[in-house]
Parts: C-alpha cells; sequence; structure tokens
C-alpha cells in the first residue's frame, strides 16, 4: 500500500479545528486508517486547550535537538511540536491529521511525502460569537484578533476548505467528507461491463489506496469527483488488464452517469453519513424525526446510499406512524428538493384529487372556468398509474402535455392556465425511489402523500389549493371519517408551508359522469363546457362545486355563493368553452383522439335496479381495452346507479382501437361487469 496523506489542519480562532478534529477522532479511529496526531506544547499538563504532551522549555529544546520533531514552531509565547515518529504512520499507509499553524506549511511540505492542508473558516460574525463564549478576550482584543492580517496559504500547495459555520454536528461531517474524499484518491476507469438499471462500481483485489473488502456488501459506496457523484454497488475484481492497483472502475452505466473523463481523479465515501443512518434507525425503532434529520434521511435515500431492504424498512415504518408535525417536515425537505416557480401573482391557484374514481375528469372543466375568470392556474397533473386515465391522459387526447418551465410560464401568460403532465415540472424523485419499493409490498400511506401533494403544489408556485377527496369501498378512503382527517390535516400541513389549503370530502361510491379512458373522458368534458343535452350532470355539479370555491378565494368574489353564480355564467356564456380552446392552442393543439373504433356492447344479465357499479373493476375493464397507452380505448357507461334495466339491456360499451385488446376485455367483463342489481 502507498504512503498515506498528512492533513494540515489550519485556521482562525474560533473557527473550531479542535472540536473539528475530536468529532472525527471519534468517527474515524477505530478503523486504523487515521491517525491523530498529539502535539508537543510547552504548556503545562491539565492546562486549558487541547490533550497535548507537556513540556518546559529546555525539555523541547532537548528534543528538538535530537531530532524528535517532525516541524516545529512558536505562536502566543509557546513552543509547539510534532513528532517525528508521524512519518511512520504515513509510511504504513495511515492518514495523519495534525493541527498546525499555516506559517508552517511549506516548510511540512517538504517533510512528507503527500501534503494536503485543511483551512477551517467560518464567517466573521460565527468566529466573535465563539471566541468571546470562551470568556478569556475583551471586546477590543477580539476584533484585533479577528483584524490580525494572516500568511496567505502556498498557491502550489493542495488546500480544501470546510465551512464550519452551522452545528458541530454539520461541520464535524464536512470535516469527515473532506478527509475521506482527499484520502481515497484514485484514478477512474471505464470496465466494458453492463449492468442495466443497477450501478456497479470495482475495485481492484490488489488496491494500492483501500482495502477493497471494506467497501464490498448490500450499502451503497458515493464515487465523488470534478464536482459530481454517483452511487454504486461496489464488486471486487481481480483483472489488472482492466483495472490497476491504483484504480476504481466503473461498470459502463455508472460510467456514463459520473460523466467524468477516464483517468480523472476521485475518491469515494462509505454512504449514508452516520447522522443519516441514526435517524433512519430512530424512525425503524417508532421515533419522531425532525426537518433537519428528514432532510438528511431523504437526501440519502433519493441518491441511492441505502440498500432496498433498509428503505423497505424505513417506508414500512414510516408510511404507518407519522405525526403531524412529521408531515409538515417531510413536506417541507421535499419541496427544498425541487426547484420552486415563482410568479408575480397575488393568487396562484391548484386542485388535487386522491383519486380512485372512474372518470370525474372535473380538472378539464374547473381550469377553464378559473382562467376564463382570470386567476392564474398552473395546473400541473399526473398519469395514470392504475386507473383508466389521468387527467394528464385525458388532456394528451387534445394537446402537448409534456410541458417544461418556459412552456407554463408561456401557456399562463397566454391562456392564464395549463394542464400539464408533472413529469417534467415539479416530478418527484422522492416518489420514484419509494414507489419502486412500496408499490411491491403493498405499502399505502395517505400521511405520506399529504406531503408528497403540497411539496409539489408548493414548488409549482402555488399560494392557493383545494383538495378533492373521495371516500368509498373502491377508493383510497373508505370512509367519512378517514376522509375527514386527512382533510385536517392537508389544511393544518397546507398552513404550515405558507399556503391556503381548503380539502373537501366528496362521495366516491361510483363513477362520475360516462366516459372511462382519455377520449371518452374529454367528450363529456366538452358536453359539459358546450352545454350539450348528454352532458354528465354528475361531472357538470362536481366541477362547479370546485370550481366555485376556488373562485371564492378571490376578494372581488369573496365566497362560494357569488363563486357559483360566477362559474355558471362563465359556462353558460361558453368563455369557458373559449377558455379550454386558449389553453389548447398555447400548450400544443393535437388532433383530438376519437373513442376506439371499435366496440363491443356488455349487456345486463339480469334484470333489477343498478344499486352499485364498482369502480376497481370498469377501471380494470378499460384498462385491459388498452387504456390509457390508447387514448381512445375504454368505457362508455349507458346505466347508472338508481336505474332500473331489463336483462339483455346494454350496460355499458367498451371501446378500443386494436381486436385482441376488445377480445380481452369482454371476456373480462362477462367474468365480472362490475354492476350490481337488486330486483
Amino acid at each position: 500500500m502507498s504512503g498515506g496523506t498528512f492533513f494540515f489542519v489550519v485556521g482562525p480562532s474560533g473557527a473550531g479545528k479542535d472540536s473539528l478534529i475530536d468529532g472525527a477522532r471519534a468517527s474515524l479511529e477505530a478503523s486504523q486508517r487515521f491517525a491523530f496526531a498529539q502535539r508537543v506544547i510547552t504548556r503545562p499538563a491539565g492546562a486549558p486547550g487541547e490533550d497535548h504532551l507537556a513540556m518546559d522549555a529546555a525539555q523541547f529544546a532537548a528534543a528538538d535537538a535530537a531530532g524528535s520533531f517532525l516541524i516545529t514552531w512558536e505562536a502566543h509565547g509557546l513552543r509547539y511540536g510534532l513528532p517525528v515518529a508521524l512519518l511512520n504512520a504515513l509510511q504504513a499507509g495511515r492518514h495523519v491529521i495534525a493541527n498546525g499553524s499555516r506559517a508552517m506549511v511549506k516548510a511540512l511540505s517538504g517533510c512528507v511525502p503527500r501534503l494536503v492542508v485543511i483551512e477551517v473558516t467560518a464567517p466573521p460574525e460565527v468566529l466573535a460569537a465563539r471566541i468571546k463564549g470562551r470568556g478569556r478576550e475583551t471586546g477590543d482584543e477580539i476584533k484585533k484578533r479577528l483584524q490580525r492580517q494572516v500568511d496567505a496559504l502556498p498557491e502550489d500547495i493542495e488546500t480544501l476548505r470546510v465551512m464550519n459555520d452551522g452545528s458541530l454536528e454539520q461541520g464535524i461531517q464536512r470535516f469527515i467528507f473532506t478527509l475521506e474524499k482527499a484520502a481515497q484518491r484514485m484514478r477512474l476507469r471505464s470496465v466494458p461491463i453492463h449492468t442495466g438499471r443497477e450501478m456497479v462500481g470495482y475495485l481492484p483485489m490488489g488496491s494500492e489506496m483501500l482495502s477493497a473488502d471494506d467497501y464490498i456488501g448490500d450499502a451503497k459506496i458515493e464515487v465523488l469527483g470534478g464536482g459530481a457523484a454517483v452511487s454504486v454497488r461496489m464488486h471486487k475484481m481481480n483483472a489488472p488488464a482492466l483495472l490497476e492497483a491504483d484504480e476504481i472502475g466503473l461498470s459502463a452505466e455508472s460510467f456514463q452517469a459520473l460523466g467524468l473523463p477516464e483517468g480523472a481523479a476521485v475518491s469515494i465515501r462509505r454512504t449514508p453519513s452516520p447522522a443519516s443512518r441514526q435517524a433512519l434507525m430512530d424512525k425503524v425503532n417508532g421515533g419522531e424525526l425532525d426537518e433537519a434529520q428528514y432532510r438528511i434521511l431523504l437526501r440519502d435515500i433519493i441518491e441511492g446510499r441505502y440498500a432496498d431492504s433498509e428503505i423497505a424498512a424505513f417506508l414500512v415504518t414510516a408510511t404507518k406512524h407519522l405525526s403531524d408535525a412529521e408531515v409538515l417536515a417531510l413536506a417541507k425537505v421535499r419541496a427544498g428538493f425541487s426547484t420552486p416557480m415563482h410568479w408575480d401573482e397575488p393568487i396562484v391557484v391548484d386542485k388535487h384529487s386522491m383519486g380512485g374514481i372512474p372518470g370525474s375528469r372535473i380538472t378539464l372543466i374547473v381550469v377553464p372556468i378559473v382562467a376564463a375568470f382570470g386567476l392564474a392556474m398552473p395546473k400541473t397533473s399526473s398519469r395514470a398509474i392504475t386507473s383508466a386515465a389521468g387527467t394528464a391522459d385525458a388532456m394528451e387526447a387534445v394537446a402537448k402535455v409534456d410541458l417544461d418551465v418556459n412552456d407554463v410560464r408561456r401557456c399562463v401568460a397566454q391562456a392564464r392556465a395549463c394542464i400539464a403532465w408533472n413529469g417534467r415540472l415539479n416530478h418527484s424523485v422522492v416518489d420514484d425511489v419509494m414507489n419502486a419499493i412500496t408499490r411491491p409490498l403493498g405499502i399505502n400511506s395517505n400521511r405520506w402523500s399529504v406531503a408528497s401533494i403540497l411539496s409539489k403544489k408548493l414548488t409549482a408556485g402555488s399560494t392557493h389549493v383545494i383538495v378533492d377527496l373521495p371516500f368509498g369501498k373502491q377508493t383510497k378512503l373508505k370512509t367519512y371519517e378517514e376522509a375527514r382527517a386527512l382533510a385536517d390535516l392537508f389544511e393544518k400541513t397546507g398552513g404550515g408551508m405558507g399556503l391556503q389549503v381548503k380539502a373537501f370530502t366528496t362521495d366516491g361510491s361510483r363513477p362520475i359522469g360516462r366516459g372511462i379512458g382519455p377520449a371518452l373522458e374529454v367528450r363529456d368534458v366538452e358536453w359539459v363546457l358546450d352545454g350539450h343535452p348528454e352532458a354528465p350532470a354528475d361531472l357538470r355539479e362536481k366541477a362547479l362545486f370546485f370550481a366555485s370555491r376556488i373562485l371564492a378565494w378571490d376578494p372581488s368574489v369573496g365566497d362560494e355563493i357569488k363563486g357559483r353564480e360566477v362559474a355558471e355564467k362563465l359556462l353558460a356564456s361558453g368563455a369557458a368553452r373559449a377558455a379550454f380552446e386558449k389553453i389548447i392552442d398555447a400548450q400544443g393543439r393535437r388532433t383530438p383522439v376519437p373513442p376506439g373504433r371499435l366496440t363491443q356492447k356488455i349487456l345486463a344479465t339480469r334484470a333489477g335496479m343498478v344499486t352499485e357499479i364498482n369502480g376497481f373493476v370498469i377501471a380494470g375493464i378499460a384498462r385491459r381495452a388498452g387504456a390509457p397507452q390508447d387514448k381512445g380505448a375504454g368505457i362508455d357507461l349507458l346505466c347508472g346507479v338508481g336505474q332500473s334495466v331489463a336483462v339483455g339491456q346494454p350496460l355499458f360499451v367498451i371501446h378500443s382501437d386494436n381486436a385482441n385488446d376488445l377480445e380481452s376485455a369482454a371476456l373480462l367483463a362477462e367474468l365480472d361487469a362490475g354492476y350490481v342489481m337488486e330486483s
């Protein structure tokens, strides 16, 4: 193994050098990779300050004459020395950390194989406060100390800076990170192995820099260099032709993700940080985390620093046990992972539905009504995951929805609103990671969703948010009580984030509207906007309910009664329809997708009154027909709850553009059409 690195720590009084070194010692010394120098000082033993080896002036002079010191210097009337025995640690491959004087940097550089200076610093006001806290100097003395000119560090010696302006824990983490990064400098090599989605790194079994066995395991290792980083699962390699002893290899995908050229200097560090792992363990053991802990923990999770098994353990606990304070903390932290949009508007509105109801495409009606009134509504929406259509899927049947931030700003300027897919806007990397774990395990948390939803609204620049919480047997919220409790949490959390949030519980026992699937749902929307006689009354009513509550936020409207009047007038006059067309043009008009040309009627096998329509079953049939990928696929409901039907009467029509999909959907409907009837 090659020689170690000598880390010489310098910095002004009050920077906290001793505290950071002590913290690093507690974390790193047991590994035997780092040696922490004990300075010899002509100061009595037991005197305030660092743990040092005491000598009087005569003893120090004799030791110096005998060659016992690597370097010596004078400061504040005392003599300081670093033992020459530290060279033995360097020769053994250990990294030495010593507290020193910047005046001695040049001299030390000629004594050790590799010198790295770590300059610990902090803003003047922080330094002053720390020095004052010692109680050893007056205000004038502190001022003079801070104004004292110091020698510039040599430009030809590698210098790393650690800003110690926060908590002690933050400072220690930064200091350790700097040490680890500098100590493990290796050359980057691209290994011609493709590992797919798995990010993999390779360490040579005969590494000159470290022991490969120390980094093999389930946990991720971070490879850093040039301001870039990638988290990988490390493997060992015994192939000198592919990987030399001072190199680190990355699989083809990992190498591309890091984006650095071969031969670049990189380092590695074990991840996650000790503070992050402690936060995870605290939560797994039933504890409550604060905002700072969630920030550290989620950052490590989304950057791939934890094994899937560890994330799963965290999620199982976190999704079941989140206090109100933790929901707010999570929402704030999640919002911090995205770049927020800012609007020069007093009111920017948004709407969200917890979903679970087929149809119910009220957003495509509410947004045009609000835009026609003049309020800004940059609506971002998701695509379907388990349903037959998400809002973005439906809007995509008539317009482009894959918008970037500039597109959204342009649409709002031109049309006062948009209905865009959130994938390129406030799409959450946190959700990607979480969903990859939670969906296979069947984990779901409505309280976790509150943090996710509101964080996205905040990053979209919303000031006012309205939330639809349907409850029913086939929805995410099974009872009114569950929905009401979540509504209260939405409003409380939103208030804590500086948002005005109103959440309403709604009937989720049946589909809303007739069409189930993108094109069919857009058809219903256009019927409502046009005042068509076949427009679904329930879809129109629900859209007016939410539009009136949004308009009530405007001071010129004031309440939902007036809001209802305004919304109805905008709908009846055609202003909302015109606004919808304007939004489509602003986003990018597409030739409207018609309902699928191939159809199959599903007939009632018994007579009676329809008492229930199982939305989960209906959505499954629509998806089997091709929705939402096939925008024309879906179901057109012909009979609703409360309606009497005869044997052989059509219950609904399946639409598709693929004969095989249509046949498969029809077979599924024969097994269970989703209709419950009583004689």
